[in-house]
């Protein structure tokens, strides 16, 4: 954590942390603004902007139509124009209508205008399963944003994490996609500096350090992995935890100091597996630590077929119990 002013801490779940990151700046600088389907009166579907509109006023945090690619190309223009637009998309599921405006135009205009105008617009979006949403609300495709140049993608996974990279999102110059996963929202509480600090953004955060295996995950499946790295410690396993927190660009050199170290490497993600993250975080050992490696690297993912319906979608998630038995397989092999 970066640039800390603030003494005074108070317990909050993620979803809280999101909302004070986002009255802190709506305080601090008045070109931020807040904007999308049902974030004024209503408060957000999870309640993430609850009261904003009523301290900041309509045309602070606004309500906007249900039109995904007609409020986020409206908040292109409001960034190119100089303001910081906080853009809520409902559910992750729901922003391929948008998609294009993000593509052609959020990730290109400081490339296409040569470095005269920068798009300094966030994106917010709950995504994930775990929460027994219909369909289309519970995927997890991050990937399709990672592979966009231009646009930067954040996740955390914790109160503080969330707040400290939302303020240091809406401070960059750049579009950043920063991704909610909601079984976070309110599964855990910790103690989150009151006003303003940052959290790096493009910086991995080693949440346990160790020596035999270095298990890379992010978002949601944090807690999932913790679990399994309690478990595998009580049977003499030490496992190095790393959450990525930024998933593009993605901090190589914590990766890459990490698997140098413990010579095994597990990564755990609850999107598909076919064309996940993983898949770079895995390229990167590979570039950049392939003779360290004493097995071939692991994956613990979804699978490659829809999150299912409530009934099946605990079997569709990655459980501590598939992340033990990768762990046990690189220290095996």
């Amino acid at each position: 954590m970066e640039s800390t002013t603030a003494v005074k801490k108070k317990t909050m779940t993620l979803v809280q942390a999101i909302t004070d990151g986002m009255r802190t700046m709506l305080a601090e600088d008045e070109n931020v603004l807040v904007l999308g389907e049902d974030v004024g009166k209503n408060g957000g579907v999870f309640r993430a902007t609850d009261h904003l509109q009523e301290e900041f006023g309509e045309d602070r945090v606004m309500d906007t139509p249900l039109s995904e690619a007609g409020f986020i190309g409206a908040a292109i223009g409001m960034a190119v124009n100089g303001l910081r637009p906080v853009a809520e998309i409902q559910f992750l599921g729901f922003i391929y209508p948008a998609y294009e405006q993000i593509m052609t135009h959020a990730s290109r205009l400081r490339s296409r205008t040569m470095g005269h105008f920068t798009v300094p617009i966030v994106i917010r979006a709950p995504y994930g399963a775990g929460v027994r949403a219909p369909e289309i609300h519970s995927d997890s495709t991050e990937a399709i944003f990672t592979h966009m140049p231009g646009l930067k993608v954040v996740c955390p996974s914790s109160p503080v994490d969330a707040k400290g990279l939302l303020i240091a999102a809406i401070e960059d110059p750049d579009p950043v996609l920063y991704l909610e996963p909601m079984r976070c929202y309110r599964s855990s509480r910790e103690e989150v500096p009151e006003g303003k600090y940052t959290v790096e953004i493009g910086k991995a955060n080693k949440l346990q350090g160790g020596n035999d295996v270095s298990v890379i995950t992010w978002g949601a499946m944090v807690p999932v992995a913790s679990q399994a790295v309690k478990e595998m410690e009580a049977k003499g396993v030490s496992c190095e935890l790393i959450d990525l927190r930024t998933l593009y660009p993605i901090d190589r050199d914590t990766i890459a100091a990490s698997v140098q170290k413990t010579g095994r490497t597990v990564i755990v993600h609850e999107a598909h597996g076919t064309g996940g993250v993983g898949n770079d975080v895995l390229a990167i050992v590979n570039d950049t630590s392939f003779l360290y490696q004493k097995a071939p690297v692991e994956r613990v993912t979804g699978f490659d077929s829809p999150v299912p319906f409530f009934g099946f979608e605990d079997e569709y998630l990655p459980t501590p119990a598939r992340v033990k038995h990768a762990i046990e397989k690189v220290i095996k092999f």
